[in-house]
């Protein structure tokens, strides 16, 4: 029997190397997308379909999740906060960390992937290039390692694999056009979903990442603050 991995895809380039790392590691991918109520959602559901097209992805989960924006207290979720467009704050962790996300995406992940006997779940965690989230760490992700070990049953094993942990955006991309990942499939933008802003971190983020690889990005950017 093939061996599976459940790959969570928000539809940013992250997850979706990851995936595509995954794809070519041997395993059977069943693709997770979380709705949660981000500012993004309906872009970012549209990029997940289209990278699960790419990748031939016959089972896939889209999952619904309310209470984020019920809980607010994230620019992502509450569009009474501003998305900070002031360039990357390196002292501080920005109004566009949700809490505890992955931490919540992770145990839901976990109980797919032992309903579908899965031996991995592939997350695209960027711990060396990010925003600073808490929950984008390497030691964030060995402790749900092991909150998951504890919690499923004793012939269940899964691992929670973290290809770009220690990447630089800069090797994201390169690996990607190495790849063949379709990163113009991909969205990275916090704040639209027409054209992309261009001013958020996660922006400012990607379009360094393409520029320092020395590739031109190919989705549609509003302001391109790297040039």
């Amino acid at each position: 029997m093939k061996k599976k991995a459940i790959c969570i895809l928000s539809g940013g380039m992250d997850s979706t190397l990851s995936a595509y790392l995954a794809k070519k590691q041997g395993y059977e991918i069943i693709a997770v997308h979380y709705n949660y109520g981000q500012r993004t959602q309906k872009k970012e559901l549209e990029a997940f379909r289209d990278i699960c097209e790419d990748l031939k992805v016959e089972n896939k989960y889209e999952i619904d999740i309310g209470f984020f924006t019920q809980i607010g207290a994230s620019s992502l979720t509450d569009i009474n906060i501003e998305v900070p467009t002031s360039g990357i704050d390196e002292t501080s962790v920005p109004n566009t960390y949700v809490p505890f996300r992955n931490g919540i995406f992770l145990a839901i992940t976990a109980s797919i992937a032992e309903k579908e006997q899965a031996s991995a779940m592939f997350i695209g965690v960027v711990q060396e290039d990010s925003s600073g989230y808490p929950d984008c760490s390497e030691e964030f992700i060995k402790d749900m390692q092991k909150a998951i070990d504890e919690g499923t049953k004793k012939e269940t094993k899964i691992e929670i694999i973290t290809p770009l942990v220690h990447m630089q955006k800069k090797q994201i991309v390169e690996v990607s056009m190495k790849n063949n990942v379709p990163l113009h499939l991909t969205w990275s933008c916090y704040k639209n979903e027409d054209e992309a802003c261009g001013l958020c971190d996660s922006c400012r983020l990607r379009l360094n990442g393409f520029s320092l690889a020395g590739f031109s990005d190919k989705i549609p950017y509003k302001v391109k603050s790297n040039e």
